[in-house]
């Protein structure tokens, strides 16, 4: 019994110190780790049980690609915590939420994305934002 407990103490501890640096675990932060979750197990379905992911040569399931994805999602979460800082730093609260709404958009697209390779039907309003989207962020590079 006394592992558990010490499981569950240090389980609760880093749980709090990364609330801490995120800036807790408020509605915003956890809606973008949900979407950051369903985009990644959409995109293993994509790959490994249709074969239909862009992220590899053959479509297929791949551990480089899977890898870069899990990075991406890391580095997102970065950009959340340096929003957060930014926020303390210069005495504002809109920074670090206007940071994880425009992440969460982006995780939105990459998700209906998903389950259209997946062959799901997708509204046509929902396909013709993501172009609208899509091409106004190549148009801005």
């Amino acid at each position: 019994m006394r592992v558990k407990e010490m499981f569950c103490a240090m389980v609760g501890l880093v749980g709090s110190f990364m609330a801490k640096l995120f800036g807790g675990w408020d509605a915003a932060l956890v809606t973008l780790i949900i979407f950051m979750c369903a985009d990644y197990l959409t995109g293993l379905i994509v790959a490994g049980v249709f074969h239909e992911s862009k992220k590899s040569e053959n479509g297929a399931l791949e551990s480089h690609a899977g890898w870069k994805g899990l990075c991406k999602k890391g580095v997102t979460l970065l950009f959340v915590l340096i929003a957060y800082r930014l926020d303390l730093a210069l005495g504002l609260d809109f920074i670090r939420t206007t940071v994880i709404i425009g992440f969460m958009a982006n995780e939105l697209i990459s998700i209906i994305e998903n389950a259209g390779l997946m062959g799901i039907p997708i509204p046509k309003v929902l396909n013709k934002a993501i172009d609208i989207l899509t091409q106004k962020a190549d148009a801005e590079e």
